[in-house]
């Protein structure tokens, strides 16, 4: 599950970096071959503040290609659900893992969230640690630095959990989408063949 920041601090054209950045990392032939071969299934949450949270894209088994090319396609063009509110990233979180009731069997459960700034509404989201490995669900992190200082280490030590989790650092919103096909590339090629039947 891709988890994508579109609280306040976001403005319309870091949005359209992020959603660029989610596609291009699907379209990278190192990740898409990954996931066509583990058929994957994917979803997208677009979060702010509590109780503002949607599945903009829901839940998408990856059966080839062409088809991950169109799902890439549709991650271009999804519209964003809020613009003006506070950064809650552990209510992000808890939507995204009540979600993962929705795709059972999976081998490997990851959420992958991306954000610019601390939380600062809500639940905190080093209590859902416990939730996460209870469910075998790893969290990775990509922080965007530039709003607040040191954004990487507050990941490190409040957003990110389960065996193996790592946070990756984007220098500013146009690093975006290359830390993000990076960190694809590192979820897809570890995680999901190390589960592969």
């Amino acid at each position: 599950m891709l988890a994508v920041d579109v609280s306040g601090s976001v403005d319309r054209n870091e949005y359209a970096l992020q959603m660029q950045g989610l596609a291009a990392g699907l379209r990278d032939p190192v990740v898409s071959e990954a996931l066509v071969q583990a058929r994957a299934r994917l979803a997208i949450v677009q979060w702010t503040g509590s109780s503002r949270q949607a599945l903009a894209l829901p839940w998408t088994e990856v059966t080839g290609f062409d088809q991950l090319d169109g799902l890439a396609d549709q991650v271009e063009r999804l519209p964003r659900h809020w613009r003006n509110y506070a950064t809650a990233i552990g209510e992000a979180q808890l939507f995204a893992l009540r979600h993962f009731s929705e795709v059972r069997g999976c081998t490997a459960r990851v959420i992958d969230i991306s954000g610019d700034g601390i939380s600062n509404e809500g639940i905190e989201p080093a209590l859902m640690r416990a939730a996460f490995r209870a469910q075998g669900i790893v969290v990775n992190g990509l922080a965007i630095e530039g709003a607040v200082e040191d954004l990487t280490g507050y990941y490190y030590e409040n957003v990110i959990s389960g065996a193996g989790a790592f946070v990756v650092t984007a220098d500013g919103f146009e690093d975006f989408p290359e830390k993000m096909r990076q960190k694809l590339r590192r979820e897809t090629t570890v995680q999901l063949s190390a589960n592969a039947p």
